[in-house]
């Protein structure tokens, strides 16, 4: 075997330019492949990042009647009294930060121009706030008692042409169905990177924010940040007794993981075209050195080689190719996606209901896809490489001699 292996990198050596392109052809390909499952990678765990700092937190607690789709004001539908429930869920260990939140449906006016928006009632103290806190782009963040300040989300203030200080007319539906209106003032503008959500966000102090919708001592939802995602379950099950609705990121964000299991099958599909097209490459440079070495695949055979181990010659060529393109597609590929993974990919304003996307991807590769694209392309290109190898074995010895068929 050792001495095919040397005939066959020998055999290799001969069109060294042709060798080399063919390997690049491969390696170009599971560079792209490399490429494709990080942008994928980084995409969904971006999502899922920002979903659970910016809206579902790792636990949220509700009230077993909410309707999140129709975030309803109604008492019965809200959890009262919040801070009594904060604390024991904040005495739990796992537990970083467990804050009340508000939402509510409003109208936010500014001169001859309106859009509808969503409050969030939030206490600006909050750990779990600091995702909004680090974001601000102008102006200040809110203070617990601030009675007229509010917070916009950068691309909305660019889309109403508003600026830190200006004035602003916000209508606010209330628990008992009617709209309140009041005079706000910008204290600030934020950005959290995510058009999606800046786009369509107001911050309020909690304590105003159930000032103007009438629900007093209440709040939507309990949103909790853990130390470690792998403490859900057992956070959860800690708090099962309580006489509300304990949902998990999991359960919250189940679309994002819908969306990551179907990317991952069509992208297995794609995975197999690419790899098919490049190994074509090094199929055909075999087939070319089959018909170019007939004469001396037919002296191998009279000289005592069996089918068997012309076979494996060939076979040796394709898998010294496919390890050199695999080899260079490595380095090719971690190189491109070590420059990404720094720099981002701007996407701009890609955000899809209940899926929030950041302006910038960033590329995140692991071991496991790494391994296991290589493992495919060298199966693939192994797979592939059987015909030229066929073609050669079953070549009989007088014909090969005399360069036929």
């Amino acid at each position: 075997m050792h001495s095919i292996i040397k005939i066959a990198y020998r055999n290799l050596g001969r069109n060294r330019r042709r060798s080399f392109f063919s390997a690049l052809a491969l390696a170009l390909g599971l560079a792209l492949l490399l490429l494709m499952a990080a942008f994928l990678r980084g995409e969904i765990n971006s999502a899922l990042d920002y979903t659970i700092r910016l809206k579902s937190g790792h636990l949220q607690i509700r009230a077993p009647s909410y309707d999140e789709t129709k975030t309803s004001l109604k008492w019965d539908d809200l959890i009262q009294d919040p801070q009594s429930l904060i604390a024991q869920v904040a005495a739990l260990p796992q537990v970083k930060d467990a804050t009340p939140r508000l939402y509510a449906t409003a109208i936010l006016v500014s001169q001859n121009k309106s859009i509808g928006v969503q409050v969030f009632g939030i206490d600006p103290q909050a750990t779990a706030n600091q995702p909004y806190r680090d974001g601000i782009v102008s102006g200040q963040f809110l203070t617990p008692d601030d009675r007229e300040g509010l917070l916009l989300g950068q691309p909305l203030a660019q889309k109403l042409g508003l600026q830190t200080g200006n004035r602003v007319n916000l209508s606010v539906n209330t628990a008992n169905g009617d709209v309140n209106e009041q005079v706000f003032i910008v204290r600030g503008i934020f950005s959290t990177g995510t058009n999606a959500f800046d786009n369509a966000t107001i911050l309020l102090p909690l304590a105003k924010a159930q000032a103007i919708t009438q629900s007093d001592n209440h709040a939507s939802v309990i949103f909790i940040l853990l130390k470690d995602s792998r403490y859900t379950d057992q956070v959860a099950n800690a708090l099962a007794n309580l006489p509300y609705k304990i949902l998990t990121w999991q359960t919250m964000n189940d679309m994002i993981i819908q969306t990551e299991d179907m990317a991952n099958a069509y992208m297995m599909i794609f995975y197999l075209i690419v790899l098919a097209i490049t190994a074509s490459v090094i199929v055909n440079t075999l087939i070319m050195a089959v018909f170019e070495r007939m004469r001396e695949i037919g002296i191998l055979a009279a000289i005592g080689w069996r089918a068997r181990e012309i076979l494996l010659l060939f076979l040796a060529e394709t898998a010294l190719l496919t390890i050199i393109g695999i080899g260079l597609g490595l380095i090719i590929g971690l190189m491109i996606i070590t420059y990404f993974s720094n720099h981002g990919f701007y996407i701009g304003n890609m955000g899809i209901s209940g899926y929030l996307i950041g302006n910038m991807i960033y590329t995140e590769l692991t071991f496991s896809d790494t391994l296991k694209l290589s493992l495919i392309t060298l199966l693939i290109t192994l797979i592939a490489g059987l015909y030229p190898a066929i073609l050669a074995a079953r070549l009989e010895p007088v014909n090969a001699l005399h360069g036929s068929q």
